[in-house]
C-alpha cells in the first residue's frame, strides 16, 4: 500500500472544484495507494512531459509521480481537460 499525498498545487485546484467533482476525482486518487498494481484502464505513462502519470477522472486529469521504492504517489495537478490541458 502506499501513500497518496497533494501538492499544495492539487489541493488548491481541487479546492476550487464543485463539490460533488472534487469528491469523485479525491475518490479515484485514493485508489492510486495500489499504485502500480492498479487495474485502473484510466491510467497512462506520459512521454517527454513534466510528470510521470495522467488519470483520467471524467472531464478531469490528475498528472502525478510515483516512487516505487519510496511507496509514495504525488498528486501533483488536477486540470479539467481542455486543449491547454497538455
Amino acid at each position: 500500500m502506499n501513500d497518496v499525498t497533494y501538492s499544495n498545487k492539487a489541493a488548491r485546484q481541487l479546492r476550487k472544484l464543485q463539490p460533488s467533482d472534487s469528491r469523485v476525482v479525491r475518490t479515484e486518487c485514493n485508489k492510486l495507494a495500489n499504485m502500480p498494481n492498479c487495474r485502473n484502464q484510466d491510467i497512462k505513462t506520459l512521454v517527454n512531459h513534466k510528470y510521470q502519470y495522467r488519470l483520467r477522472v471524467g472531464n478531469f486529469r490528475v498528472f502525478f509521480d510515483f516512487d516505487g521504492a519510496a511507496k509514495i504517489v504525488w498528486v501533483e495537478e488536477v486540470k479539467k481537460r481542455d486543449e491547454r490541458t497538455y
